[in-house]
């Protein structure tokens, strides 16, 4: 059983570290570029790339995430207890990130997405003016929460090892 708690404890660590790193390099670089560009290319581009992300790839990560952290929770009810509270802790902030997410910028990916095409799009800049600021600023309380999640569950796993190395 500590094998199974390691393997999917790990597994909800690395897919929630991969979830803040995209967070935090949109916070720290693509967000930042983009603000430096003109309405119409920071429009186009936001649009190709609410696009590209809707992959399997980011798929497993973001939903994997919360799947994995809250099957660690559960192997963790039975045994391993001190990694326990930090995984249901990890669990509640990226329940921050997934309300976040669905509330705030999928919603505004969307109004994005309904603007239509750049070369079709009347008024650009007052598109940009709805989306920009508030986009970035719920980022950032996403990336905040994932990091923290993921924080959580790498000091979970350090317990969850120092456990199993104590009853080895």
């Amino acid at each position: 059983m500590s094998e199974l708690r390691t393997a999917v404890l790990l597994v909800a660590t690395v897919s929630t570290g991969l979830v803040a790193g995209l967070f935090y390099a949109y916070a720290c670089s693509v967000m930042p570029g983009l603000g430096r560009s003109g309405d119409r290319t920071f429009v186009e581009a936001m649009q190709r790339i609410n696009v590209a992300i809707l992959n399997g790839w980011f798929a497993v990560c973001f939903a994997g995430a919360p799947l994995a952290t809250g099957a660690a929770a559960v192997l963790h009810l039975g045994g391993g207890r001190p990694a326990l509270p930090w995984t249901v802790a990890a669990f509640a902030l990226y329940a921050v990130v997934l309300v976040v997410t669905f509330r705030v910028n999928v919603p505004l990916n969307d109004a994005l997405a309904a603007a239509g095409e750049v070369d079709r799009a009347a008024g650009l800049a007052a598109v940009r003016e709805r989306f920009e600021a508030r986009w970035v600023r719920w980022n950032t309380v996403r990336t905040v929460a994932a990091a923290a999640s993921f924080a959580c569950l790498a000091w979970a796993l350090v317990l969850h090892g120092r456990l199993a190395q104590a009853a080895g």
